[in-house]
Parts: structure tokens; sequence; C-alpha cells
């Protein structure tokens, strides 16, 4: 597991990836009917808290950097939660979880909360 934190912490790729969780919700919406406003804010919190560093396409000063990575990292794992209390995992929103932590410079969470949203552990998309 030496190698698992070997990407470098990116805020401004971690908003893209909140983009992806936020835009799967919205067309889950769509599609259902019905809404998942746990799951839809938790998503739309992550975009909100991060888009300042994808605007400016850099990290933050290391102080800030750390404080922004762990309100991000509670903000994914209840957006996890929210995903398992619907039933809505998936591979890929697994993916997207799994890549958010990455870029949290979390990787070992990310390779096992990412199976809670769904990931397949079998993926040859992992690590």
């Amino acid at each position: 597991m030496a190698g698992l934190n070997a990407i470098p912490l990116n805020l401004p790729h971690a908003c893209r990836v909140a983009r992806r969780l936020l835009d799967f919700m919205v067309a889950l919406e769509r599609h259902h009917g019905r809404t998942y406003p746990e799951a839809m804010q938790a998503a739309g919190d992550l975009v909100n808290m991060l888009v300042q560093y994808d605007l400016a396409d850099e990290n933050p000063p290391a102080a800030e950097a750390r404080e922004v990575v762990e309100a991000a990292a509670a903000r994914a794992r209840e957006f996890v939660v929210a995903i398992e209390t619907y039933s809505l995992q998936s591979d890929r929103v697994g993916q997207w979880v799994r890549n958010l932590f990455e870029c949290l410079e979390k990787s070992p969470e990310g390779l096992e909360i990412s199976l809670r949203a769904g990931e397949n552990p079998n993926s040859l998309q992992r690590p």
C-alpha cells in the first residue's frame, strides 16, 4: 500500500469529479421522477466548497488545503451514506467516489468507500 497516496492533492480536479456526482444526481432525479435530497445536497455542497479551486486551477496554501480536504472528505462520506440509503450504488459512482478521495490525497479510504458506493471490486480501473 506504499504507493496508494502517490496521487498529489488536486482540488481543481476534485471539483470536476464532484460535478460528475452532482450531474448524476440531477439525471437520476429526472429519470426516476423523485428526489434524493441528502445525496443531492451533499453533492452540491462538494461542488460549492471546491469550485473556487477549479476556477483558479490551483490548490490553496497548505493550511487552507488541509481544512478543505477534511471538509470535502466529510461531505463525500455523507454522500456515500445517502447513496447507500437510497440504494443508488453503481460501478461508475463508486469510481467517481474513489477518484474524489484520490484527489484529496485519501487513496486508501477511497479504495474502501468506493465499494460502498458501488464500485465493482474486480474492476480493472481499481489500483
